[in-house]
């Protein structure tokens, strides 16, 4: 019901994206923005990830540069089934992170430097799980899509305004006004209905692939926070991509919770609990996975390079993140 849901509302973006160009060249209009929707899905399909990644300045990580983190993703993915995805890093303060990717052998997993810093290693597995989920559940192509398409009305809706005056639109000038205005935030209504309906899905799946749901629970609250005060300027820049966020990046912003592209945080948190209630994991004290910091011998994602004796103080890390 969930891909039946979805198709529908991929259909729903699509017809938007026909209207629009029948509101700019009538009937012409309408079928030359059906063939631009559907060389745009295809585009999409093969290039929207990479795209996602460039937006948001990414920077793909491997096992020698990020051993840590490297090793934890490759852990929950055996966890989940899955092929081992690429590895990517933002240099964002704000704590947040995605997945993207057109299918499992294809993914990517990307994470802020501000979720590493502010987040134990048990909860950044709750959330990287989370996002292996996605993938597991092949969300990553429809949310990618989805932010392609999205971002694409927006733009053709300013564009209306322009060369909107074609005699064969039945509503006129003010047809014109209606569709800059109602485009965008129908396809943020469909944004928020896609990822709505598979975050609370990512949510229950990742929780048993890290094997402990409050790992999650706990890593939600302290991103709510952290989304609230920290200025997210690459997500601002492209808002089409804040639903593929674990947290929606813009909420500190200008989003409120009736137009919020993904569930309400104390709800999902609340589920996770009666997961943990239900008998999954151990209600936060440990778990099936063991993530800890421990000092490097070089640089890695949670350590520096340099070592300390036995007497000396603990040295805040030095790393990719710290």
């Amino acid at each position: 019901m969930n891909y039946i849901r979805t198709a529908m509302l991929l259909a729903a973006m699509t017809a938007l994206f026909m209207g629009i160009g029948f509101m700019i060249g009538g009937q012409s209009g309408m079928m030359i923005a059906l063939v631009i929707a559907a060389a745009m899905n295809l585009f999409s399909y093969w290039n929207a990830d990479k795209m996602v990644l460039r937006m948001h300045h990414a920077r793909e990580v491997d096992e020698r540069e990020a051993p840590e983190f490297f090793r934890m993703i490759q852990r929950l993915a055996q966890n989940a089934e899955l092929p081992m995805p690429k590895v990517y890093i933002i240099d964002n303060p704000q704590p947040n992170a995605f997945a993207t990717g057109r299918n499992p052998q294809n993914a990517a997993v990307a994470a802020t430097t501000g979720l590493i810093d502010m987040l134990t290693p048990e909860e950044i597995a709750g959330v990287m799980a989370h996002e292996l989920a996605h993938v597991k559940n092949h969300d990553t192509l429809i949310m990618t899509i989805t932010a392609t398409i999205a971002g694409a009305i927006s733009m053709l809706a300013n564009f209306a305004f322009f060369f909107g005056g074609n005699r064969n639109n039945p509503l006129g000038v003010v047809g014109v006004i209606l569709m800059m205005v109602v485009a965008p935030l129908a396809a943020m209504i469909v944004q928020m209905a896609i990822s709505r309906t598979r975050e609370y899905a990512a949510d229950r799946m990742g929780a048993q692939i890290c094997g402990e749901p409050m790992w999650l629970a706990s890593a939600l609250s302290k991103i709510s926070r952290g989304v609230e005060h920290i200025h997210n300027p690459d997500a601002e820049a492209n808002p089409a991509t804040a639903h593929m966020f674990i947290m929606n990046p813009l909420s500190g912003e200008r989003m409120d919770n009736l137009f919020s592209t993904h569930p309400n945080t104390q709800n999902r948190i609340d589920e996770l609990r009666k997961l943990a209630d239900a008998g999954l994991g151990t209600g936060g004290r440990s778990g099936p996975m063991s993530f800890t910091r421990q000092a490097p011998q070089q640089a890695g994602p949670w350590g520096s390079s340099g070592s300390t004796g036995p007497s000396s103080a603990p040295r805040r890390p030095k790393g990719p993140w710290g």
